[in-house]
């Protein structure tokens, strides 16, 4: 089964490119060269973004094959097929990576067992609900990476398929 997506790299030093091509082309299995263009929301910092079409889980991969780099901020998403749901992962140095569950519409789809230890943790005084609401739907992420989302307007976007 395949699915299809959009990896948005919001921000990453000129030097930490050409790592950002090989650790997506190793995912994808085929070369890659992206498209960058100045961050303005960051300068000195360079942004790109393209569409990909791989197998499910492919989202996942490049989330990991990117997670833990400093400076680099990233999203990735993937649509939902017949046999998975979509996802939506995020990236920021400050935060590191959080992921959701994505219904057919964008929705996030938190999971029952992550809501019951939320409300379990703010019944015990160890948070704020709404705190531990915002977090389940990604707003810190959100809230970081908004700049830079809205610096990105009008970029191009390139396709790329996964070899199978």
């Amino acid at each position: 089964m395949t699915t299809r997506g959009v990896l948005y790299v919001h921000s990453a030093p000129r030097a930490l490119c050409p790592h950002v091509e090989w650790a997506v082309a190793g995912v994808l299995g085929a070369r890659v060269s992206l498209d960058w263009i100045r961050q303005p929301a960051a300068p000195g910092t360079w942004r790109s973004e393209f569409s990909w079409q791989g197998s499910v889980g492919t989202a996942s991969k490049l989330a990991s094959a990117l997670r833990g780099w400093d400076l680099l901020r990233f999203e990735v998403t993937a649509e939902p097929c017949a046999s998975a749901e979509g996802e939506r992962y995020s990236a920021t140095p400050e935060l590191g990576i959080f992921h959701a569950v994505t219904g057919i519409h964008g929705d996030i789809l938190i999971p029952e067992d992550r809501l019951r230890a939320a409300l379990a943790r703010s019944q015990r005084g160890e948070s704020v609900l709404e705190a531990e609401l915002a977090k389940l739907l990604g707003k810190p992420w959100d809230d970081e990476l908004e700049p830079f989302r809205y610096a990105g307007e009008g970029a191009p976007v390139r396709w790329l398929h996964q070899v199978v």
